[in-house]
């Protein structure tokens, strides 16, 4: 489910302001819904709807994960949250008030840079100019490897590694050796 749209995202600072968002725009803000907005406010960026329903490590409740996607969901056509996929993992979820970031990731160890979007707006103009699409990077990110990677051609083999995670379990391998995408 995406966000509605007609609506757009609801502009909060804190949880009481989104809580008085939701509820301006004729939603409910139930127990479940409140332990999922105290996830996403105590989490360090987006996380999976897993993460938050496990808790964020013992730091909010824990909860079901059904009842976390469905209020996920809920809350994203509400204009409260967004997801975003950062790679070959699951999607990511984080408060819309809070999240006007894009991201870029880093294919080989998985470091993640959330940008402010003013700063990619150079790039947009160039694919605009170039290809006449109108770029977003919110929903995907760009991919590509980081200044620390960049240098590295990975593991000694003379091809880039690729990171990516299986349930919070990162791995790496080298491109072209039995792994398709």
């Amino acid at each position: 489910m995406t966000q509605a749209p007609d609506r757009p995202p609801l502009a909060f600072e804190d949880l009481e302001g989104v809580v008085a968002a939701i509820r301006a725009r004729g939603g409910r803000v139930s127990a479940a819904r409140r332990i999922v907005l105290d996830a996403l406010f105590a989490a360090d960026g987006p996380v999976s709807a897993e993460h938050v329903a496990g808790g964020l490590g013992g730091r909010v409740v824990k909860s079901d994960v059904s009842s976390v996607y469905r209020n996920l969901e809920l809350l994203e056509e509400l204009g409260a949250v967004r997801h975003v996929h950062l790679g070959h993992g699951p999607g990511l979820y984080a408060l819309e008030g809070m999240a006007g970031r894009e991201y870029l990731v880093c294919e080989r160890c998985g470091r993640v840079d959330a940008v402010d979007p003013l700063r990619l707006d150079d790039v947009r103009s160039a694919i605009r100019d170039q290809f006449g699409y109108e770029a977003g990077f919110a929903h995907f990110p760009i991919v590509g490897l980081c200044p620390a990677c960049a240098g590295d051609t990975g593991a000694g083999t003379g091809e880039p590694e690729h990171a990516h995670s299986h349930g919070g379990y990162v791995h790496r391998h080298p491109h072209g050796h039995g792994h398709s995408h």
